[in-house]
């Protein structure tokens, strides 16, 4: 069976986005470019937000010592390892707030990222059918908040598409406003949506992240979350189940306070995503259901430790056990 975006996975997935796009694999390089972020700077707050710890989420090669053509070397060094088949990249600003600085500036990090990369020597480990023709970055991948935006550069990264791909995408996390406090994100909803609409309004791809499972929110709302996001102009989404990082403030709240939290088993987090995917717009790409992290940084749940293949690997037997797919109840669901 075909489904509306053209394949046979029960879900609008990212690797069929890019194929679509580019006609095969696309691997993002993360970068690390040595941004900051206002909700530490003192600029909104001097905390950050609750949950936030961006180390956990960098691979080795990404450091902010190191030059962006380094970290782009390196990345695809390493990822001509783990996926073999990619030759193109994305380069992909992904700690902190990659829109934090003044214009000039970001024109000069980002235009670095798009420079013709050198020669890279293929892996001995690199299969025998690994296309031939020389690694390249296709465009760039930027994220950063909804409240770090504005025209002048939305017009810019507009005009960057006019030779290579542009992605932003925006760490929204929750649509309630009262659990966006609690965490001390910063910004309302209302930020995000609008940042999201305007961004689309310049014809850029539009991703969001959102977190399942933050405190003060039940199922119930979660699962509503799905009507919201669905009206919404988004190209990708980013859904992860909440992970407890040490040091972190919620890892205090947590460990003073557990009856605070609802933390999703595997089984029960399963069958979760895949009601809120039978509700979200088919339209909407689905980069990921879950996060993965070295389990070195966790305080939480031992299933959270798996890894998200293992992960992906599990809700796509079960969307095929229960017979559904995205969308399937898209327009029983009108957001209100």
């Amino acid at each position: 069976m075909l489904f509306p975006w053209g394949d046979e996975r029960r879900f609008n997935s990212y690797s069929n986005y890019f194929k679509k796009q580019f006609g095969g694999r696309v691997q993002k390089i993360s970068i690390d470019a040595g941004f900051s972020c206002p909700n530490r700077d003192g600029k909104i707050s001097t905390g950050g937000c609750t949950f936030c710890s961006n180390e956990a989420f960098n691979p080795s090669y990404c450091r902010p010592e190191k030059s962006i053509k380094q970290q782009i070397e390196e990345g695809i060094e390493f990822h001509q390892r783990r996926y073999r088949r990619a030759n193109k990249y994305l380069a992909y600003f992904q700690p902190f707030s990659n829109t934090y600085k003044p214009l000039e500036e970001l024109k000069r990090i980002y235009e670095q990222a798009l420079e013709p990369i050198d020669s890279i020597p293929t892996h001995p480990c690199t299969r025998n059918d690994m296309p031939s023709n020389q690694p390249k970055i296709i465009g760039i991948v930027i994220g950063t908040r909804p409240d770090l935006v504005d025209e002048d550069l939305l017009q810019y990264l507009n005009e960057i598409q006019n030779t290579h791909y542009v992605m932003l995408e925006y760490g929204v996390e929750s649509v309630y406003d009262e659990t966006l406090k609690r965490v001390n994100r910063g910004h309302d909803f209302a930020t995000a949506e609008r940042a999201i609409r305007m961004t689309a309004e310049y014809g850029i791809p539009c991703g969001a992240h959102f977190i399942f499972g933050l405190p003060g929110e039940t199922k119930a709302m979660m699962l509503d979350a799905a009507d919201i996001i669905s009206q919404l102009p988004l190209t990708t989404v980013k859904f992860h189940q909440l992970q407890i990082f040490k040091g972190t403030k919620l890892a205090k709240e947590y460990l003073e306070h557990p009856e605070h939290f609802h933390l999703f088993d595997l089984e029960e987090y399963i069958d979760f995503v895949i009601d809120f995917a039978e509700r979200l717009n088919p339209d909407i790409v689905i980069e990921r259901f879950a996060g993965e992290v070295p389990p070195r940084y966790l305080v939480s749940e031992p299933w959270m430790k798996l890894r998200y293949d293992e992960v992906l690997s599990r809700i796509e037997k079960r969307m095929e056990e229960r017979n559904t797919w995205q969308g399937k109840e898209f327009a029983l669901h009108p957001a209100s």
